[in-house]
């Protein structure tokens, strides 16, 4: 007799990572799908409309979750400091704290490249995860700070959070610099599954597709997570580029 499917709560489901999550492990995982205003019209799982900003909205999606991917959020790098800290600083407490209390044991936690951004800026290249964080605006500045929760949390209360620097998740790679920040779908969802599969108590990993001309490292993300990427930006171009000869 097969185990049940974890239960597997994804935030921001209505976003373009989200709803590529949902469609890519409905199969793998009991899902339920947070929205914050607009539903589609056929979600692919059960789902909840809820605001993660107020904690009395968003708790009651916590009930009954195995584990949640938390990718809700303000994701504009320039967005105004008043969006920035209710949707991705009380928000993420909100989540973090929601799940501790429904006794959610493993937190999957959307990060982003751009809490390293001023090394890029800088072209200080290779980037290591362990590197000190240099956030290149206030949305990376509220990405560190989900991040050293997640950190709190794992220590404080013994949850398991891994943290997903993401690159730039696209369809496929279309210019310079998507060569070596390209996440692809199919490897996104990989890397999310390998997350939520993972025993560590907690870990930061950037998480991009096997790009020839990475600047980011990802071996921890292979070595630990036991992550293994299909999908290469440059093997893509190199291939849509015989194509179109």
């Amino acid at each position: 007799m097969s185990e049940p499917k974890k239960r597997v709560l994804i935030t921001g489901a209505g976003g373009r990572i989200g709803s590529s999550l949902a469609e890519q492990l409905r199969e793998r995982y009991a899902l339920r799908l947070h929205y914050h205003r607009t539903v589609p019209e056929s979600p692919p799982a059960d789902h909840v409309v809820a605001n993660i900003a107020n904690y009395e909205e968003i708790a009651p999606a916590l009930a009954g979750m195995d584990a949640v991917v938390h990718l809700a959020g303000d994701p504009r790098v320039g967005a105004p400091w008043e969006d920035i800290h209710e949707r991705n600083i009380v928000g993420a407490r909100n989540v973090f704290e929601a799940a501790r209390q429904a006794g959610v044991r493993k937190i999957v936690f959307a990060s982003t490249n751009h809490v390293m951004g001023m090394y890029d800026r800088d072209r200080q290249w290779p980037i290591y995860g362990n590197q000190p964080v240099r956030p290149d605006s206030l949305y990376g500045v509220s990405k560190a700070f989900g991040e050293a929760l997640g950190r709190y949390y794992a220590d404080q209360y013994g949850l398991s959070v891994i943290c997903l620097r993401i690159g730039w998740f696209l369809p496929k790679p279309h210019n310079e610099i998507s060569r070596w920040m390209w996440l692809s779908p199919r490897d996104g969802a990989q890397v999310t599954w390998r997350a939520i599969e993972s025993d560590l108590g907690f870990g930061v990993f950037y998480a991009i597709s096997a790009n020839g001309g990475r600047h980011w490292d990802i071996t921890d993300t292979i070595e630990r997570l036991g992550y293994r990427p299909e999908d290469d930006a440059e093997r893509f171009l190199a291939e849509a580029g015989r194509g179109a000869g």
